[in-house]
């Protein structure tokens, strides 16, 4: 299999929803590690806030396409936010995780920081999500201990099937 990266545009919005819900939400998920299903029902995202994130300023969304196929293997959300870029939606298809893509894609995320001129990453993670946590601090990030509130009562990300949750701001300097 060879990766291409390249940058989504609208005619991936379907496939891009697709991939991302199915990463984090439902039966689907629990075939990878990355699920929130345990934690959330509904979807992770929708067609109209792929749309926003394609079509705003300073934001791309990252693609993995397998270059034989055309398959969709992962994605992930950035956006230049004055000398920082946040990070978001890092997916990789859940029959393909542990195979390395998802850090191909912070590789390849931390590279196009830098070309933005920013001098950190940073991130949010549900704080439940030990495991997933554990793994951006292995990959540079640490814990800064900000919490941020979950946002109980928009079902576009998501339906709480517990109560409590909130995120931690994970960063990483570049």
């Amino acid at each position: 299999m060879h990766i291409e990266f390249t940058q989504a545009d609208e005619s991936h919005i379907d496939h891009l929803v697709e991939l991302v819900n199915s990463a984090y939400r439902g039966d689907s998920s629990k075939e990878g590690w990355t699920t929130e299903a345990d934690l959330l029902d509904g979807q992770r995202v929708d067609a109209e806030g792929i749309r926003e994130l394609i079509n705003k300023e300073d934001s791309i969304i990252l693609i993995a396409e397998d270059d034989d196929t055309g398959d969709l293997l992962g994605c992930v959300h950035l956006e230049r936010q004055n000398t920082k870029c946040y990070l978001g939606m890092l997916t990789v298809d859940p029959s393909l995780q542990s195979k390395g893509i998802g850090k191909m894609l912070l590789d390849e995320s931390e590279a196009l920081a830098q070309f933005w001129d920013c001098t950190s990453i940073y991130m949010t993670v549900i704080t439940v999500r030990s495991e997933l946590i554990a793994w951006y601090v292995k990959h540079g990030f640490r814990d800064t201990k900000e919490k941020k509130p979950f946002p109980y009562g928009d079902e576009r990300f998501g339906i709480p099937k517990v109560q409590g949750l909130e995120f931690t701001v994970l960063e990483k300097k570049i």
